[in-house]
């Protein structure tokens, strides 16, 4: 499995009902051992996440599956990383 940082960003049409149903979804991610971490930035601007997946076509389709993305509200970008 190879690591993808997703960048989670605020737009300016951001809904603040829609973070518990993003970190529900990360939960069940997590439960599922497919994230290593997350959390949010210390400005309220945003967050990162670091997914687990075989593929960056995998990794952008469980990006689009997350209720941020739906939403609209967030802008969200999907980066291989080779962390050491």
């Amino acid at each position: 499995m190879n690591r993808y940082l997703i960048l989670v960003m605020r737009r300016p049409q951001f809904d603040p009902a829609m973070v518990r149903p993003h970190q529900d979804f990360l939960e069940g991610l997590r439960a599922g051992g497919r994230i290593e971490l997350s959390g949010p930035f210390g400005d309220k601007t945003g967050g990162a996440y670091l997914l687990h997946a075989d593929s960056f076509e995998e990794a952008l389709a469980i990006v689009h599956t997350d209720p941020a993305y739906i939403s609209g509200g967030w802008e969200m970008t999907v980066y291989e990383w080779h962390a050491r």
